[in-house]
């Protein structure tokens, strides 16, 4: 045994040196790896992997860096990366492959074949169709929070807020990416297939591929022994570590794990008109759909820098535009730690994948257009330095315009409403809940597994910063501030913010942290109660819920907020109180509403 094992070893070195000195022997890597090096260190990257595709081989593949920064364990052609967005075109792949054995139609409203998802008005009810979901054209801008921060494991949770999620262009008008759009196409599969999604990519694209190394959790991704750990900067210079960020119920839209190996088989399926080793996997009518121009992205014309690059159109899940002559098809992906370009030249038959362990890293843009460069036969372009000093100006430009910006507000030592009564529950449909909570002296704000610290800014508003379990609070970075609504009573009924500049501010509305109460408390509230002449009736359903009975009107169950106080849980802004003698015994019932106060005796 120990012989034959000696001998696997012996064959997979003598095969890892024969595949590093067939690359070295191309001249058009040489040279790459100082360039490479020179990149990371530039960039404070952690690691990445490359690999190029030429007509159906793999012609060159490397790691650079470390996957793991702190034990300096590097980066292999097999080293596991989040792809993030570039999952898009395995989406939109399995609904091409649908369309041709005649189960879904491009052009056909999406609620035909999918009736739970609804949008916020009829006419993109009646309208919206796979093409338009496919090529980002629907009207919806991003709403990217609601998935981001309030997580959920539930896909029909997901589908649900959609009909919420208010469009800020008409059906068609422009392009605007949404990540939920890409997510309802996999629901879509789901629905025709009766398998999840993850189950049709496996079976369709990953088993036919070969992908045997790709995967659709980071939880699978880190039982691997080859997995990257994800790394962000600090003050734009420090490495820092970074948790995985757990996207499932969002999967279609960005959440395959994969290596620049496998993704190598990938890009070369669609170089050769969707066939791999001989064998048609995806649709050819579909490939070249999906990389034709379904949706122009934004127009514009060549700057002066790079007046070879233009054009910037988008087919189904890849980016599309002239790259140096070239027409490329590209699309990036971004998710916490990670970021990643996987494209292709289909006119020359070239394909590059750069898969980094970096947050929102220019990296991948970079090699990648080394590397093109080198393929095409293209005068070289100091990309790495160019890319730089655009980032320094735009950096430059922004630190004149805030230090220009002449801000003028009321400065309001306190807010309007003591801390205390901001407390509560705040839910929007199409996002979900955040938990306000006052702890010692400071306001803080819950969604999901974010926390959030809100200082006080003026009147009812506040500044928001995210608080890191590790780094603390970072008051360098800050977002839309949140402002809380109050009612004419002066009670606290919303907050608003702003989470997508295209949109008016979404809107979260309050309600009581309920308070737990037995049944025997709330037998002193049961009994009959005269208002001018009308009786209202108080009892307790289901053993535990007080309900208020309103002749003609329905029923109300009434949520317990403080001392003898509770709010009507289906409508904002009523509150109704209880008052007590010196004996504790319920007297008269007030009806805290919007329009004024109502009193109400009990009866003997």
């Amino acid at each position: 045994m120990r012989k034959i094992f000696t001998l696997l070893l012996i064959s997979t070195a003598l095969f890892s040196f024969a595949q590093k000195q067939k690359f070295s022997e191309d001249k058009r890597f040489a040279g790459l790896d100082t360039a490479f090096a020179r990149v990371l260190k530039n960039w404070h990257a952690a690691g990445f992997a490359v690999a190029v595709v030429e007509k159906d081989k793999v012609v060159y593949a490397k790691g650079f860096g470390y996957r793991d920064y702190e034990n300096k364990i590097p980066v292999t052609p097999t080293t596991l990366f989040a792809i993030g967005s570039c999952t898009k075109a395995f989406t939109a792949s399995v609904i091409g492959m649908l369309v041709k054995d005649g189960k879904l139609d491009y052009d056909k409203p999406v609620r035909n074949y999918l009736p739970e998802l609804k949008f916020y008005n009829d006419e993109m009810n009646n309208k919206i169709t796979l093409r338009d979901m496919m090529c980002h054209r629907t009207g919806l801008p991003r709403h990217d929070y609601s998935w981001y921060f309030f997580i959920t494991n539930s896909r029909d949770s997901l589908l649900q807020r959609i009909q919420y999620m208010e469009p800020s262009a008409g059906i068609r008008e422009r392009w605007q990416y949404n990540n939920f759009m890409f997510f309802a196409q996999g629901v879509v599969a789901e629905k025709i297939t009766g398998k999840k999604w993850e189950d049709n990519v496996r079976e369709k694209i990953f088993v036919p591929l070969g992908m045997s190394n790709s995967f659709f959790s980071v939880d699978d991704m880190a039982k691997n022994t080859d997995a990257s750990i994800g790394y962000g900067l600090k003050n734009d210079s420090i490495i820092k570590k970074l948790d995985y960020y757990h996207i499932d119920a969002m999967g279609p839209a960005g959440s395959i794990n994969s290596s620049v190996n496998d993704m190598s088989k990938w890009v070369i399926t669609w170089i050769n008109d969707g066939k791999f080793e001989g064998k048609q996997i995806i649709p050819e009518t579909h490939r070249n759909e999906a990389i034709s121009s379904q949706m122009i992205v934004g127009g514009s014309t060549p700057d002066k820098e790079n007046p070879d690059i233009y054009f910037s159109n988008y087919g189904f899940g890849w980016m599309l535009s002239s790259y140096r002559g070239h027409y490329r098809v590209e699309h990036g992906g971004n998710i916490d730690g990670f970021s990643a370009s996987t494209c292709f030249f289909p006119s020359d038959s070239v394909g590059i994948i750069v898969l980094s362990n970096q947050n929102s890293s220019s990296v991948p843009s970079i090699i990648r257009n080394l590397i093109a460069d080198r393929m095409l036969k293209l005068k070289y372009k100091d990309w790495n330095s160019e890319l730089r000093a655009r980032i320094e100006k735009a950096k430059k430009e922004d630190s004149n315009a805030k230090k220009s910006q002449v801000i003028i507000e009321k400065k309001i030592s306190t807010a309007a409403h003591p801390l205390k009564d901001l407390e509560g529950l705040y839910t929007n449909n199409g996002y979900g809940t955040f938990d306000i909570q006052v702890q010692r002296d400071s306001l803080f704000a819950f969604a999901g597994k974010k926390t959030i610290w809100l200082r006080h800014k003026q009147y009812d508003i506040f500044d928001v910063f995210e608080k890191d379990a590790k780094e603390g609070i970072d008051t360098s970075e800050n977002s839309s501030p949140m402002q809380f609504q109050m009612n004419t009573n002066g009670d606290i009924t919303s907050l608003d913010i702003v989470l997508d500049a295209s949109v008016k501010p979404i809107s979260f509305v309050k309600s009581p942290r309920a308070k737990e109460i037995s049944k025997d408390s709330l037998l002193k509230f049961v009994g009959d109660y005269d208002l001018k002449g009308m009786t209202l009736k108080v009892i307790i359903k289901d053993e535990k819920k007080l309900t208020l009975i309103v002749p003609g009107q329905p029923e109300y169950e009434l949520v317990p907020v403080d001392k003898n106080k509770f709010n009507i849980k289906t409508l904002t802004g009523f509150t109704i109180q209880f008052n007590v003698d010196d004996k504790n015994e319920v007297t008269e019932l007030l009806s805290i509403q919007p329009n004024g106060i109502f009193k109400a005796t009990r009866k003997k």
